[in-house]
Parts: C-alpha cells; structure tokens; sequence
C-alpha cells in the first residue's frame, strides 16, 4: 500500500451513487433485520445501502475521527480492530464488505494470496445467516484470493463492474451472494467448488468483462429477519494507548532518535555567495524557507527526484535494444506570492 493509503488506513468509500443502485437490489423485511459494515469509515456509503429501511445497522472503524463521524449515522459502532472484533456466529442478515486493499504485514506476508480482503472476509463472513446476503466490493484482481470462500459458502453470485470515477480509479467491483447452509454445503460435490474458483479466478483477470451495475436492478435478494446483536471488542485500547505513550519514559529516551530536531543553519558566509554556491546550498535543502521581497517573496523547496533516461541501439541484425537507465536529480521548486511557481532541475 502506498504512504498515503496508509495514512488513511486504506480507507476506500464506495460511491454514494454505487452505493444507491446497490440498496435497490435489496427487499427488506417488513420487521426489523441486522446489517454490519466490518470497515464502515465515516458511515455515509452504509447509510446510502440500508436508507429507508427496518434495519438495525452496525459498523466497526479502526480510526477514531472516521468512528465519531460514523456515530452520527448509524446507531452501534464499535472503535477498533475488525479482526479482534467477536460476535455470535450466522447473527446478520445482510454483511457489506469494503476491507482495506492491501497485502497482510507480519509473519508469512510473503505467501501468495495473503491478501486483507481474503483475511476480512474469512473473518466476518461467519457472522451471516445462512441466507443471509454477502456485498463485497474490492478491486475486481482480488476475486481470484477470495475464491475459496465464496465458491465454498455462497450461492447465487453476481458480480458487477462499478463506474464512479472513484470506482474505476481502484477498478472496484461488487460481488452480492446468498450465504449457504449447512446442508446446502454438505451437498457440494469438490468438482462444483473446483469450477466456481476456477470462474472467479477467470473473472479476475480481467473485470472489464463484468456487466455494469445499472439503475435498473435485474435481480432482487430478499433479506431475511433477525434481531439485535452483541460486538465484542477485545483488542487493545488504542486511542488510550496514544494518549499515554508520550509520558512513557521508554518513549521518551526513543523519541531523541525518532525525532531528532533538524539541522540548522545559523551565520553569514565569509565572503559573497556566487551563483554556483546558492546551487549547491539550494539543492542541498539549506535553502529551504522563505526568501525575497515584493513580487520576488518566494518559497523555496529541495527535493531528489528519480529520473529514467531510456534510449534504443538497433543490432545489425536488426534487433532493437531498449536500455533504461534510473538516476537521482536535484529538483527545486519554487512558490512566488504572486501565485507563479517555477520547477528548476
């Protein structure tokens, strides 16, 4: 996952568009049914899937901001970690599934198909009733590490291609599917489950052969009734956990390493600075800050920058050889009051 997914934990949100197609593929009881978002964020796509409707919603979020923003839109949120989140076992009648795109960090996270949508899924997909109705949205690649589960627990699969731009920029699908049950299971034969995963992995390669989700639904899955449901929150406190760990004494002697102050750079030079000396200060960040006056007044910023330089050698034979070279090159930008920037290589 890239630093800024990180920073925002994974945190991908489903179209509020995508999100009102998909509610119309649903009938709702007419009493009260349980519904779950395992990664809910700030709540808005859950509330667009079960708006108008008997439900009696549930979410989970890590991030403390997105779980306050949640509480103004759904009713029981927990704060915390989805995988050291409990409760009873086939409790939900309907489970919408965004998890994080990402590979799973720690022991064997080099073992392919070690995927946190495979690991979100195998978690929560056991909090479902047996007919109760799977919506899972994740890259449309990532069926393939899903495979087992779904060939293996669920039914009536469909899949469907999103069309948001922030649907196509992940290449998210979402895949809806009617848990089985026991005896359901007990009759799959190992050449049915072969087949269903061999499908999925098929479909993963290229999800541009997924049909759009359209306005007008072409299927219904009815959701079935249930009542409230108890969370268990047994993972660490970590909002606590932050507030306390700067009188830490541990994190006190460690924070002179991990947060070292940066260097300054005080006094006047000897002599007149030349136009060489003010490049090799600028690209070496001891220039960075503000300088000048009037319509000059500027910000100054250093930057190294990863350059590939390619170029072609053609054989006598005719073969043609495509070389690439990666080098470093001094980039600095520069901000005018005026609202002009400059970018000097």
């Amino acid at each position: 996952m890239r630093l800024v997914a990180k920073a925002k934990l994974g945190f991908y949100p489903l179209p509020v568009a995508e999100a009102a197609r998909i509610r119309r593929l649903f009938r709702f009881p007419e009493n009260s049914c349980a519904a779950i978002d395992p990664c809910i964020g700030d709540g808005v796509a859950f509330a667009a899937l079960t708006s108008d409707a008997p439900v009696l919603r549930y979410g989970i979020e890590l991030d403390a901001y997105r779980a306050e923003q949640a509480r103004a839109r759904v009713e029981n949120v927990v704060q915390g970690d989805a995988l050291e989140t409990h409760c009873p076992v086939e409790s939900f009648s309907l489970l919408y599934l965004n998890p994080p795109y990402d590979w799973v960090t720690g022991p064997g996270e080099d073992r392919p198909g070690n995927r946190t949508e495979q690991v979100f899924l195998s978690h929560t997909y056991r909090w479902l009733k047996p007919g109760g109705v799977l919506v899972l949205v994740i890259p449309g690649q990532r069926l393939a590490e899903c495979s087992q589960i779904l060939a293996s627990h669920f039914r009536e699969a469909r899949t469907y291609r999103l069309t948001e731009p922030a649907s196509v920029r992940y290449k998210q699908i979402v895949l809806m599917a009617i848990r089985r049950s026991r005896r359901e299971r007990e009759r799959l034969q190992d050449s049915d489950i072969t087949r269903a995963r061999l499908q999925y992995t098929t479909l993963a390669r290229d999800s541009s052969q997924f049909p759009v989700l359209s306005s007008e639904p072409d299927f219904e899955y009815p959701l079935l009734q249930s009542g409230p449901v108890q969370l268990v929150y047994r993972g660490l406190p970590l909002d606590e956990i932050e507030d306390l760990l700067p009188k830490s004494a541990a994190y006190r002697q460690a924070s002179r390493i991990l947060f070292s102050p940066p260097n300054k750079i005080y006094g006047r030079p000897l002599t007149p600075l030349h136009a060489g000396h003010t490049g090799l200060l600028a690209v070496s960040s001891m220039l960075d800050g503000i300088f000048g006056s009037g319509a000059m007044r500027h910000v100054a910023s250093w930057q190294s920058v990863k350059v590939v330089d390619r170029s072609e050698e053609v054989e006598d034979d005719g073969t043609i050889i495509q070389r690439e070279r990666e080098r470093f090159s001094s980039e600095l930008t520069l901000v005018f009051a005026s609202g002009r920037t400059a970018i000097l290589h």
